[in-house]
């Protein structure tokens, strides 16, 4: 029997699976039942501003900035190809970039905050 943690539209499953003989019959088996929740991990100290999230899936091709450095409104923060598109993340407003918070070659989710800035 192979035992499986299993996450399906953000719920965790534990499952286990056993190897059926060639001609066996499967057996019922109840439904699996949601794997107690695990404690979310510690997160870094969450740098003061205000983030600049991802808006699409997608992958990191460029980043432009690095923590400390000064940006304007429309200056662009990160190249994210997407749908086969480089889309530039630009700063929404003035600021500090005080923390960066993904590579070139990263894929990110919709959301995933990229670059933070106060």
């Amino acid at each position: 029997m192979k035992h499986f943690n299993i996450t399906v539209n953000g719920t965790a499953y534990d499952v286990h699976v056993e190897e059926l003989a060639a001609g066996a019959a499967p057996t019922a088996v109840p439904a699996a039942a949601p794997a107690p929740a695990a404690a979310p991990a510690a997160p870094a100290a969450a740098a003061e501003g205000t983030a600049v999230e991802s808006p699409m899936p997608g992958t990191i091709l460029n980043v432009l900035v690095n923590a400390g450095a000064t940006v304007k409104a429309g200056d662009v923060l990160v190249v994210l190809e997407a749908m086969k598109m480089e889309n530039e993340i630009k700063a929404a407003a003035d600021g500090t970039v005080t923390a960066v918070h993904v590579r070139k070659g990263d894929s990110v989710e919709s959301g995933t905050p990229l670059v933070t800035i106060a």
